[in-house]
């Protein structure tokens, strides 16, 4: 809806402009401030020059007013367009907000969590995030693959092994040996440890047979990393093994030395990251010639910055904030734009039950299960709150919250929302083809912007897609829902005059609700169960 009024007043007016939403939409629709830029160069008053330009839109079917406001140009749309709008969109929901399909794509990587145990509150942020984004992206028309970067080799996934290895000793076999301090906690090494003796035999446990059993519990941990990817709703096109680049890690380094990008000094090979804007030189190669995890990650960007992709975007966690200057370096020393290289953080979450801190996992060690959450409040619940507030700050909520059936938690408010709309259809018989033919003719003012909130999903996508601030989701439906509950109490609906107008109206406001909360990955209930 923006981009048609943006261009109706582009070609009236033959310029250059900023089209801005304001946020009392009693005032306007739409508004510019034009006026203000054109008045040093025409030598009249911002408000004298909006008055001229408002003449321009007399008679213009697409707006129902365009007055001048103190040098601004506030624009309200005319009903016929909002009519034509929605019967567009009722018409063909699965298009509702959708974009043109661009061009342009990329891959996200995100998650990449080590498989060395279960996912925790703090992947979920992220992971939760990105799949979101893909979600608008696409829907938007660009084109975006995703992929997780497995971490299978290196000192942590070792120890991994070992960690199974020793508690089966100790649990299975009844050996009397001090568990490896180095090695992970939880119940959940005790549970891989049963299912390995269980699998493998009580022959199988000894120190030849660690790398078999290092790949075998890297393969059960990425099965109950995706299990729990799926319960939140998360799928991932591609699972990329760090293992595999192992071999390219020579043709890496020869195609950062070609650009001055490493050294060596001290029997370690440097990368020169400090004359690319990091802090200090890293090593990526260490004294017995095994690369370091930054070497990896290198090997890897390089693969990626290769395939052909407009952008690569990556989502870590706020503890990697450091490593971003130096993977931007090699991605530079390697002949890559580190402008395609996009990199989101996921800052920490604190989760609390009834003001007091949720406790700890006892089958993860040291942190809160992403799948015990997911368990108590759902995937919807969960995805809403990780979504309600920007990636990049810190987020406080308390679980007990999201379990009340009232207007303070913000998911039973939408949902409850949506699901009046489809109760006022049932009780009238009607469904959307039924009052198609319906104009708002008779539309009061508060109707009209309803209509219009609903009708600027499309707007809001973008915005928020493109400023990575997809917490803006979140604000415009709990704002949709707030603006339809009040009309629903101010209006008579049901045996009115103008049952089918409005009818049409609480179809759009439904549909809005319904692309919106799909693109967050929540699934809308038809009839809210009384309590």
């Amino acid at each position: 809806m923006k981009s048609i009024i943006f261009e109706e007043i582009k070609r009236v007016l033959r310029c250059e402009f900023v089209l801005e939403n304001p946020k009392n939409k009693n005032l306007a629709h739409f508004s510019t401030p034009l006026a203000f830029s054109l008045a040093k160069g025409l030598k009249k008053s911002p408000a004298l020059i909006a008055s001229d330009l408002a003449l321009k839109f007399e008679d213009n079917p697409c707006f129902e007013s365009v007055e001048a406001v103190g040098g601004y140009l506030n624009f309200r749309l005319s009903k016929a367009l909002l009519n034509t709008l929605c019967d567009e969109a009722l018409k063909n929901p699965q298009n509702f907000a959708k974009g043109e399909e661009k061009k342009q794509k990329f891959l996200l990587e995100y998650v990449s969590a080590n498989p060395t145990g279960p996912l925790h509150i703090g992947h979920a942020r992220g992971a939760i995030f990105g799949d979101t984004l893909v979600r608008v992206a696409r829907h938007l028309g660009y084109g975006f693959d995703t992929e997780y970067y497995v971490n299978d080799a290196g000192n942590q996934i070792d120890f991994l092994g070992l960690s199974v290895l020793s508690k089966a000793r100790i649990l299975c076999l009844g050996e009397e040996l001090e568990y490896p301090q180095e090695c992970y906690k939880g119940d959940y090494i005790d549970d891989l440890a049963k299912e390995a003796f269980s699998h493998f035999g009580a022959d199988f446990f000894s120190d030849e047979n660690l790398n078999t059993l290092v790949d075998w519990a890297k393969d059960k941990m990425m099965e109950r990393i995706q299990k729990d990817l799926r319960q939140a709703r998360i799928k991932i096109d591609n699972y990329s093994s760090e293992k595999s680049y192992y071999n390219a890690l020579n043709l890496t380094l020869e195609a950062l030395k070609e650009r001055g990008g490493t050294y060596e000094k001290e029997g370690k090979i440097w990368l020169a990251s400090s004359q690319k804007g990091d802090k200090e030189d890293r090593v990526i190669v260490r004294e017995d010639g095994r690369g370091t995890y930054l070497a990896a990650d290198i090997v890897y960007h390089r693969d990626k910055m290769s395939r052909g992709y407009d952008g690569c975007v990556n989502i870590w966690g706020a503890d990697h904030h450091g490593y971003i200057a130096r993977m931007r370096a090699a991605v530079e020393f390697l002949g890559f734009d580190s402008k395609n290289l996009e990199i989101i953080l996921a800052q920490m979450v604190s989760l609390l039950r009834d003001g007091q801190p949720y406790k700890m996992s006892k089958r993860a060690g040291n942190f809160i299960l992403m799948s015990e959450v997911l368990d108590e409040i759902g995937p919807d619940a969960l995805r809403f709150i990780f979504l309600s507030k920007k990636c990049d700050t810190h987020l406080e909520f308390d679980i007990n919250d999201l379990k009340k059936q009232d207007s303070s938690n913000p998911i039973f408010y939408i949902n409850y929302a949506y699901a009046r709309i489809q109760q006022i259809f049932a009780k009238t018989q009607k469904s959307t083809g039924d009052i198609l033919g319906a104009d708002f003719s008779s539309l009061n003012e508060e109707g009209a912007n309803l209509l219009f909130e609903a009708l600027n999903l499309k707007a809001v996508l973008s915005d928020a897609f493109e400023a990575r601030a997809l917490q803006k989701i979140p604000d415009y439906l709990k704002n949709l829902a707030a603006a339809f509950h009040k009309f629903y109490y101010d209006n008579r609906v049901i045996g009115a005059a103008n049952e089918d107008s409005l009818l049409k109206l609480f179809a759009m406001v439904g549909l809005s609700l319904k692309t919106a909360c799909g693109l967050l990955g929540l699934e809308l209930k038809d009839k809210m169960q009384s309590h």
